[in-house]
């Protein structure tokens, strides 16, 4: 158990150096920071996964983890609308990201398993 905290540890450090890189020599330079920490620590967990489960399991991890992503760009974007409306309180604003989050996650869980994808 420790062993592989620590692998996770290290690769997950290492994965984020190279983002951080990345943004050093890209414009814009928030690029490093943006994009560094999520995506590495995920990199690291499916490498692990990989390693364990093999690769059906990890192509399941994979799809729910972009499933994921795309529901929070969602999220976030009712946030920052709802944000600028000054009339609508934060709370609102907050609950209103949660639900949109919720739908679009749920919805393309279930999109993906009408179409057959496996779960």
């Amino acid at each position: 158990m420790l062993g592989r905290l620590i692998l996770r540890f290290l690769l997950g450090g290492t994965i984020v150096g190279a983002f951080a890189l990345a943004g050093e020599l890209f414009e814009p330079k928030r690029f490093s920071g943006m994009a560094g920490a999520a995506p590495s620590v995920a990199l690291a967990t499916l490498a692990l996964a990989f390693a364990d489960h093999g690769g059906d399991y990890v192509a399941v991890e994979g799809r729910s983890t972009v499933i994921g992503a795309v529901a929070l760009l969602a999220c976030c974007a009712t946030c920052v609308v709802s944000a600028k409306a000054r009339a609508i309180p934060i709370w609102l604003t907050a609950l209103a990201g949660w639900a949109v989050w919720f739908v679009v996650a749920f919805g393309l869980w279930a999109a993906g398993s009408a179409a057959g994808v496996p779960r």
